[in-house]
């Protein structure tokens, strides 16, 4: 059952893993040339697993301490995790022991993967989630190791690095509003964005903008259950 569920997951996963290695390489040597050991950036990889919250991480370890505005960012940069627990309450429900890694382990690219595909009818739907989630996840940790290692031994220039996961959250954007008909929840977060923008300033228009698109997915996603 479980080898089954690997040999449908494993090439569903091949894109990511190009993807995954080159951008856990850009965390790892900025971590690396940034003066932390190898250690470090497969601990963060495998614990925190949020791109680029990974990315802000290493600054805010360079930075001096501030507990509040740590939680705050956190909970600005990772909010859309929000939404993907609302649309995956019903495709999880029946995962038992997987389903807590599968929660922790929902990044952007494997919540597309998992929302776009089924597995084979003969293939178990949680170790089909499993294995896509878990090796997306072992492609992160080897990327950000491998990147650790040249940044530590290597002189990079790491300016712009940061950039590269902002460059992948316009590239899926640009995937999902090209591959679905529907763009009213793509115009809502850009209209709620810009509005928040223009009304309560850079310091706190991304945290509001993600609370009232919270609310309104929520409020639209119970109309949806409710018919």
């Amino acid at each position: 059952m479980k080898q089954k569920a690997f040999r449908a997951a494993f090439p569903l996963t091949f894109p990511v893993f190009i993807g995954y290695i080159f951008l856990g390489i850009a965390f790892g040597i900025l971590s690396g040339s940034s003066g932390f050991h190898v250690g470090w950036a497969f601990l963060m990889s495998l614990l925190i697993y949020a791109g680029s919250m990974q990315f802000v991480t290493v600054s805010l370890l360079l930075a001096p301490y501030h507990f509040l505005s740590t939680v705050l960012l956190t909970l600005m940069v990772n909010a859309r995790h929000l939404f993907y627990g609302l649309s995956m309450l019903n495709r999880y429900k029946d995962c038992g022991k997987l389903k807590p890694y599968l929660i922790f382990s929902l990044t952007d690219e494997t919540y597309s993967l998992v929302c776009s595909t089924e597995p084979p009818k003969d293939v178990s739907r949680k170790w089909f989630f499993f294995f896509i989630s878990a090796l997306n996840h072992f492609y992160w940790v080897l990327g950000s190791v491998i990147g650790a290692l040249v940044g530590n031994f290597l002189p990079i220039n790491t300016t712009g690095i940061d950039f590269s996961m902002t460059a992948l959250f316009l590239v899926i954007f640009v995937d999902q509003w090209e591959s679905t008909k529907n763009h009213i929840p793509a115009l809502l977060g850009l209209s709620l964005t810009v509005l928040c923008r223009l009304i309560f300033g850079l310091n706190w228009f991304i945290l509001l903008a993600m609370l009232s698109l919270l609310l309104s997915l929520s409020l639209g996603y119970k109309k949806e259950v409710k018919a």
